[in-house]
């Protein structure tokens, strides 16, 4: 008797968007993102780490 599949190979029925970073920055360090009535600063450390204040 097999071993059955792990579940990380399983492909969802429905997958998450997936948007890289590239697309959001583009060539910049920080975007404001707009939620609502909100702002939030989202940038690239020196670490190459994602940071989201608000």
């Amino acid at each position: 008797m097999s071993a059955p599949e792990p579940a990380h190979h399983a492909e969802p029925a429905s997958r998450m968007p997936i948007v890289r970073s590239e697309q959001l920055f583009g060539v910049a360090r920080e975007i404001i993102i707009k939620h609502g009535d909100e702002e939030y600063r989202l940038r690239i450390t020196r670490a190459d780490k994602l940071i989201l204040t608000k």
